[in-house]
């Protein structure tokens, strides 16, 4: 056999190495992975139907006591049950609704005591902090939050409790977030969402002053700020969670 003939035959003789790990052959079957646009679509329908929800909460759209099945809000929606169930267990965390199994969630309804209990926890952590941040922030980064306040404003005067919820906590978010302690910003968020549902039962046109009186109190709280008024602003901050106990908006 010729030489040449002898060393191809030499090499084809010669077992190939393994594929490396994650690798394969022509011969192999690839493994199959789930194709990554389909799960962002996925995430973001379920994102999608909890602000939904969120908003149907804080708005008084899901009455309070009331159970609500995956399909039947599905189908309001216009979505399967899977996203609204996997939407709904994340309000049983927390502690907007409740399982009934079988059955459904149920609307939490809230006692005014739990509010009131809310606001003096929130108070706890956010006082100490809002007033030595306005002993140390410079009035220009308080100019910065006036569109947050502005927003609060513009969403009460509308009437319109789910944008004033959402408006509200953007606002305490960014003036916490000033802090720079991001732990302090979540467990802050997470209490303040909390007390704001479900909501007191009753036409939003009756809620309207309050949600007015309390986007007042942002308002007055930032002039202070950037006036370094330290006076007004502890007095503002104290008389703002000392009525966010009783508020419908749970502000």
């Amino acid at each position: 056999m010729p030489a040449q003939v002898q060393a191809s035959t030499a090499r084809d003789t010669v077992p190939a190495p393994p594929p490396a790990r994650g690798e394969h052959t022509h011969g192999e079957a690839a493994v199959p992975v789930p194709a990554p646009r389909r799960t962002v679509q996925r995430n973001s329908v379920r994102g999608q139907i909890l602000d939904a929800l969120r908003a149907a909460l804080v708005g008084g759209d899901l009455a309070p006591g009331e159970v609500y099945s995956a399909p039947v809000l599905g189908e309001r929606f216009g979505v399967s049950a899977t996203p609204v169930r996997e939407a709904m267990q994340q309000l049983a965390i927390e502690g907007a609704v409740e399982v009934v199994p079988n059955r459904g969630f149920r609307v939490t309804e809230r006692s005014a005591r739990e509010l009131g209990e809310l606001a003096e926890v929130r108070a706890l952590i956010e006082v100490p902090v809002m007033l030595r941040l306005a002993r140390t922030v410079p009035a220009a980064r308080w100019c910065e939050l006036r569109p947050l306040a502005e927003a609060t404003a513009m969403a009460a005067a509308g009437g319109d409790l789910a944008r004033y919820a959402e408006a509200d906590r953007a606002f305490h978010g960014a003036v916490l977030g000033l802090s720079g302690n991001q732990q302090l910003v979540q467990v802050a968020d997470d209490l303040h969402r909390r007390s704001q549902w479900p909501l007191v039962s009753g036409p939003v046109h009756g809620r309207r002053a309050d949600l007015v009186a309390d986007a007042a109190e942002h308002m007055a709280l930032l002039e202070a700020l950037v006036a370094q008024d330290l006076g007004v602003v502890q007095s503002l901050v104290r008389e703002h969670f000392a009525g966010s106990g009783s508020s419908p908006s749970g502000v």
